[in-house]
């Protein structure tokens, strides 16, 4: 059973679904501690329902990002992670954060990588007319959304979506295989080979396929 340590800064959907997979027996592991970078971030509430330990670290407390981000470590650290996810974090991670737990930070992203990485992804999706959008699980390297990819899935862009529209339909597509991805890791099942993650034990369906629009 891993131990996960979560970062958020927002509501926390990924993250409750996180929990309540860990608390059904569909992750072989526990959320061990949830920082925010904001006080007043809902999935700090979310965590302390749930008895999680949580943290505040504000980046106006530290002297610049190398320690901001050695002050997240320690507590890491400290609660002995296994694995750091990504969960509506809104600060980028320095390099020294990165390689001190390489190949152990996940992230998710509302598209499907490598099309439409940074931010404002969904609007850009549906202004470029693309049929199918999706969410990725990736490991965190030091580039932008470049990280080896765990796990996507795909929906239907529809002509008359708006960004809100896919949003949320993008949304429940993240609490269903981010949880997904954090039980791979969990059973030894991922393996990274230079860009690429090597999930192992796959079921495959040779036949597969979408189209759309169908009719």
């Amino acid at each position: 059973m891993i131990r996960i340590g979560v970062l958020v800064s927002g509501n926390g959907t990924n993250l409750q679904s996180i929990i309540d997979a860990c608390a059904k027996g569909l992750i072989d592991g526990r959320v061990e501690v949830v920082i925010s970078n904001r006080d007043d971030a809902y999935a700090l509430e979310r965590a302390q329902k749930a008895g999680i330990y949580t943290r505040v670290v504000k980046k106006q407390g530290f002297a610049d990002r190398s320690s901001f981000d050695a002050a997240i470590a320690k507590v890491f650290d400290d609660r002995e992670v296994d694995l750091v996810v990504l969960a509506g974090f809104m600060r980028i991670l320095g390099g020294e954060f990165i390689r001190a737990f390489k190949d152990r930070i996940m992230n998710i992203h509302p598209a499907l990588l490598p099309s439409f990485p940074g931010l404002d992804v969904r609007q850009k999706a549906i202004d470029r007319g693309v049929r199918f959008s999706g969410a990725t699980v990736h490991f965190v390297d030091e580039g932008l959304d470049t990280g080896p990819i765990i796990i996507q899935a795909v929906c239907p862009v529809y002509t008359d979506d708006t960004e809100e529209i896919l949003k949320h339909r993008i949304l429940r597509l993240e609490h269903r295989i981010y949880p997904r991805a954090i039980d791979l890791f969990a059973r030894g099942r991922l393996e990274i080979k230079g860009s690429r993650v090597i999930v192992h034990g796959v079921q495959r369906d040779e036949d597969a396929w979408m189209m759309n629009p169908q009719g």
